[in-house]
């Protein structure tokens, strides 16, 4: 699947600082605007991979899943 999400980055006082729009939590900071976008696409697969991991552990033994388009 290839999702796109919204990097939101600004250039602040030497520092490249970026967020993710959708994802809480999902923020970088880096020297180069190249080194920001990596930093940060690492940074939500992590997020995103730990995230899945916390739902599997709170649903218990028995689940369901079902994919979900908005």
């Amino acid at each position: 699947m290839n999702t796109e999400y919204t990097a939101v980055i600004k250039n602040e006082e030497g520092w490249w600082i970026g967020w993710i729009e959708e994802i809480s939590g999902v923020n970088c900071q880096e020297k180069t605007r190249e080194e920001l976008i990596e930093t940060l696409k690492i940074t939500l697969q992590e997020a995103i991979e730990f995230n899945k991991e916390e739902a599997l552990i709170a649903a218990g033994q028995v689940y369901m899943e079902e994919k979900i388009a908005i």
